[in-house]
């Protein structure tokens, strides 16, 4: 696939010559490729088929989409199904649900994002990961590159679906990494005891999903850890509370309750880390 955000439309709208060579993978790499600008014919020439110039003017005003090209046509990369599901052109490329972004993009991308909840448990190769809540795998994948074992969960098939889009998901679907689709508080029943080395949890927000927040659930997280085991959780900001409640200081309260160990605040990631003590 090509892919086509406002800077790019613009670029090639712009363009002195007849042929352009630009980035067409969101700059996951290097490589750019040739575009043929026909201004006779009002359009351009891409490895994956012909835009007309109208249709690059729309995107050049969109700052606030992805588009990309596949057999010929062109396409947002957003879903209104349930909901408005869309690729956010930060790059990496986040997912905003119903305005709701999944990465934080304003301290950090969401590439350092996801490396601030990784180190915070330290992934080491061999072990096996459980991600309960995929969104576009950046987790797994980076657990996957540290040479772990990894399986990631994802409730909802719109997400799956922009994950197949987004070129910076396309290691999510190699070797290594075992998708489950469904949700993660009814999924980790399945797993065995003390299948896991790590559990990243890095759930929707409280208010789309509590259930991921619950007592039971930890102890769930906490039956498939191994002794000794590391959990991360992303909360959210410190110190926001919700409906009068700390919610950081819930979480933290509740996974002590259920055997977890050295719970401790993860300030850069927004989160809390904990461990399955070594007997118990």
């Amino acid at each position: 696939m090509n892919y086509i955000i406002s800077e790019i439309a613009e670029k090639i709208l712009n363009a002195k010559s007849n042929e352009i060579f630009i980035n067409l993978d969101l700059n996951r790499t290097d490589k750019k490729e040739k575009v043929i600008v026909d201004f006779e014919r009002r359009i351009a020439k891409f490895p994956e088929g012909e835009v007309e110039f109208n249709i690059l003017q729309k995107i050049s005003k969109d700052k606030n989409h992805i588009y990309f090209i596949k057999d010929g046509n062109v396409f947002k990369a957003a879903i209104a199904r349930d909901g408005y599901y869309k690729l956010v052109p930060t790059l990496p490329p986040t997912i905003e649900i119903n305005g709701i972004r999944m990465h934080r993009t304003k301290e950090f991308n969401p590439y350092e994002d996801t490396l601030n909840k990784i180190n915070s448990v330290n992934i080491k190769k061999g072990e096996k990961v459980l991600d309960t809540c995929m969104g576009l795998g950046y987790t797994a994948i980076e657990a996957r590159k540290r040479g772990a074992e990894v399986i990631t969960i994802e409730k909802n098939p719109n997400v799956l679906e922009l994950a197949k889009i987004n070129p910076y998901s396309r290691e999510l679907f190699e070797k290594g990494i075992k998708i489950i689709l469904g949700d993660a508080f009814d999924v980790i029943k399945n797993f065995n005891d003390e299948e896991f080395d790590v559990v990243v949890h890095d759930p929707p927000r409280f208010s789309l999903a509590g259930h991921l927040y619950s007592e039971e659930f930890y102890k769930e997280i906490f039956r498939v850890l191994k002794p000794g085991g590391r959990l991360f959780h992303y909360v959210g900001n410190p110190g926001r509370k919700y409906r009068g409640k700390d919610l950081q200081r819930g979480v933290m309260e509740r996974l002590r309750s259920v055997g977890f160990e050295n719970v401790k605040k993860v300030e850069d990631a927004l989160g809390v880390v904990a461990k399955k003590p070594e007997k118990y």
